[in-house]
């Protein structure tokens, strides 16, 4: 938990509200810190979808809770994505 919240707090702030993400800071967290898990770091499209999901409330700006939804997902995805791996599959510890 605490990783989560200095992750989030390491990139917030930078651009007006320090408690929220911009589109600006959500961009450079996303390619920082999830790139390997998102794919192409240049995906503009993308990252604005990310944004447009994640922006509940419509105020242009991803807070704590709204971020942690994102995380809660990726979680979710990568469990399954592991769960569907045969296990001479897996990559090796």
């Amino acid at each position: 938990m605490q990783m989560l919240i200095k992750t989030f707090h390491k990139y917030s702030g930078k651009e007006g509200d320090k408690y929220t993400l911009s589109r600006g800071e959500l961009k450079e967290l996303l390619l920082g810190e999830l790139g390997s898990y998102l794919g192409s770091g240049k995906d503009n499209e993308g990252v604005e979808k990310v944004m447009n999901d994640l922006d509940a409330n419509n105020d242009g700006e991803v807070d704590f809770t709204e971020f942690i939804i994102l995380m809660g997902a990726l979680t979710v995805a990568c469990n399954d994505f592991f769960l569907d791996v045969k296990p001479e599959d897996k990559p090796k510890e």
